[in-house]
């Protein structure tokens, strides 16, 4: 099924399910950067629109209804998504307007919702860079369709606390993180080594490797 296709299919979906105010919205919010979102991210990842929903409402710490741009609700994952241009998000945004978005973030937080925001810009001009973070996220939550061997998962992991730590990793960090011993530690760190995933660093006089930073492109590791 081609894009278009699904699209149209999905929103007549989730008008035709909706009344009131909840298709108002729909009718009047899913615009321009919404659909280039969902054709350029969402449907290059996924190419389905299973368990997502468009304008989705929420309520915020006031009671007062919310909507955010999608809602992806498969089971227990709540996550919710913001497509943001600048100028409606940043230079038309007054003091008031910044504090309540700030507030229902954080009480969405609370109330179990992750908001994952991404900028117009790069889902009009980088839209590979949004699939690749967006793919990170995922996977947070969902598992490879295809088998992954838990030598794979454990790398992963390294290279997500790497990212963590803000600052070159050693294998004490590794060691404490998985609670295994040293000698496995610096095996694993070695072997991301190998495929170009992190880089060693040597110490000055050149004797011992014992920290390790992450290689540029980094994030391909998680395609």
């Amino acid at each position: 099924m081609t894009f278009d296709k699904a699209h149209n299919e999905f929103i007549r979906y989730h008008l035709d399910n909706r009344t009131g105010e909840r298709r108002g919205r729909l009718e009047r919010g899913h615009r321009h950067g919404e659909s280039l979102f969902l054709r350029n991210v969402w449907w290059p990842l996924r190419g389905c629109f299973e368990d997502f929903h468009p304008e989705y409402e929420v309520l915020d710490w006031r009671g007062r209804s919310y909507f955010a741009d999608f809602a992806w609700l498969p089971g227990f994952v709540k996550l919710l998504f913001e497509i943001k241009g600048y100028a409606t998000h940043v230079q038309d945004m007054d003091r008031k307007k910044y504090c309540n978005e700030l507030n229902r973030e954080t009480f969405l937080h609370a109330m179990g919702y992750h908001v994952v925001s991404f900028a117009y810009d790069d889902i009009e001009q980088r839209p590979e860079l949004c699939i690749t973070l967006l793919r990170m996220v995922l996977s947070r939550y969902q598992p490879n369709q295809t088998p992954v061997s838990r030598a794979l998962l454990a790398e992963k992991e390294i290279i997500r606390l790497a990212i963590r730590l803000a600052q070159p990793i050693r294998p004490k960090d590794v060691v404490h993180h998985f609670e295994i011993d040293q000698k496995t530690a610096v095996l694993m760190l070695k072997k991301l080594c190998i495929k170009g995933w992190l880089l060693p660093l040597v110490r000055v006089n050149g004797e011992r490797i014992v920290r390790y930073e992450l290689a540029r492109g980094v994030l391909d590791y998680f395609d």
